[in-house]
């Protein structure tokens, strides 16, 4: 086989690659959650706790003592969550990186068509001034990531 055609398709399938990720709407990525205002830390320092009155309950986890319903309070961390302060750590860090723990899954989202387990969740009260209401599973990979992204506030489910 002569280089030319090799190398006229490997230029035709860059040219390709650089289009559709051109057309691609960021939209549709399912890891990025709708970005929120970054909190304010000084160098080096995390971002502080919000405040935070969570209802966080779960079942069919299949961690030890990771299924049942807990009370998480942040700014300070308390509650009856068995990890309250690495909760609160992670959403501050969330906050922080201007992401938005409880947003679902983009409309539209190509998801792989994955299961990662039974376990359910809702978490319920206020972050950051605003209400929550949200559900999260692991039927599916974009619902994996959003559980994983939320871990330690979720167990670590099906691992």
């Amino acid at each position: 086989m002569s280089r030319r055609p090799v190398l006229a398709a490997a230029v035709s399938l860059a040219a390709a690659a650089a289009v559709l990720g051109v057309l691609a709407p960021p939209a549709l990525s399912h890891d990025a959650p709708v970005p929120l205002p970054p909190l304010e830390a000084g160098a080096g320092q995390a971002a502080p706790h919000e405040p935070a009155e969570l209802t966080v309950g779960v079942a069919h986890s299949g961690v030890a003592g990771g299924d049942g319903t807990y009370k998480l309070t942040c700014g300070p961390a308390g509650g009856t969550h068995p990890r309250a302060r690495a909760a609160c750590d992670r959403l501050a860090e969330l906050a922080g990186a201007g992401q938005d723990p409880f947003a679902p899954v983009a409309a539209g989202a190509m998801c792989t068509m994955q299961h990662g387990g039974d376990a359910t969740a809702r978490i319920t009260g206020t972050w950051r001034g605003h209400r929550v209401d949200a559900t999260f599973s692991r039927k599916n990979g974009c619902e994996i990531a959003r559980w994983r992204t939320l871990e330690p506030v979720l167990p670590n489910a099906g691992r």
